[in-house]
């Protein structure tokens, strides 16, 4: 693994503040991704959000995006928001939210989430959509990922749509490379005939696997709102190991 690969491993909030000022990396690496999973990829993972967070279709809705970094992927989601007349508010470090375009329809809100008391106490039970991408696995290791649920739920509007996406999810992974596709998948690409490194019942030490997901789901039940784990679609730079989660306050 290159200096640059062990840069981006076990990153928390703290680091990605420091990522987000280093100009000798790219828009991507900034936010903890090497170039080729990022690049020429965000209008797909956009499109696969859309398909999910279906309020975003809408008009005249209250978004809230956690941790929305710096790449190409929250100015889409400006752009869409605008003509839609949406209020989007953007809550991350101020190093990544400097490097975003100021706009009427969007509100920054430079804080470690879910520590912003005052925009918490303000939004509870008025956001329609709230959107966590890529963030989660960070989340789960920075603070108590249950206070983030319960939270984040407490801020949803009757209807309101909370998408939980890009979970890195080792237990899917495992599956997938003891599997035969996973197996020719890893075989092309590192061009090598060795078989994946696959260990099952074995600790994870901060990975998130099949229990963390479904303890979220069943939280979530248990409080009143519907929730889903979701396939991404095929064409996301890591659909095979990766998976979201759907929640919607009934």
């Amino acid at each position: 693994m290159s200096n640059k690969s062990n840069r981006f491993a076990n990153l928390g909030f703290e680091d990605f503040r420091k990522l987000a000022k280093d100009e000798s990396l790219s828009k991507y690496e900034r936010i903890g991704f090497p170039d080729a999973y990022r690049s020429g990829k965000e209008e797909l993972i956009f499109k696969d959000i859309v398909g999910k967070l279906t309020l975003l279709n809408e008009e005249g809705k209250t978004i809230l995006d956690i941790g929305p970094g710096c790449s190409d992927l929250p100015r889409i989601m400006v752009n869409h928001c605008k003509p839609r007349k949406h209020s989007l508010i953007l809550v991350d470090s101020p190093e990544m939210l400097d490097q975003l375009p100021e706009d009427p329809c969007v509100e920054k809100i430079a804080a470690f989430y879910p520590d912003c008391t005052q925009l918490i106490d303000r939004t509870a039970g008025k956001v329609d959509v709230i959107l966590c991408y890529s963030v989660l696995h960070y989340i789960f290791v920075d603070t108590s990922i249950f206070r983030f649920l319960d939270i984040s739920l407490s801020l949803l509007a009757p209807g309101g749509q909370m998408l939980i996406g890009d979970i890195p999810n080792v237990s899917k992974r495992k599956r997938f490379f003891a599997s035969e596709t996973g197996i020719r998948f890893h075989q092309e690409f590192m061009k090598t005939t060795d078989m994946p490194e696959v260990e099952f019942n074995r600790i994870e030490h901060a990975q998130i696997d099949d229990a963390v997901i479904l303890s979220l789901l069943q939280r979530a039940r248990a409080q009143g709102f519907d929730a889903y784990v979701l396939p991404q679609n095929i064409d996301l730079p890591m659909a095979n190991r990766r998976e979201d989660i759907l929640i919607v306050r009934p």
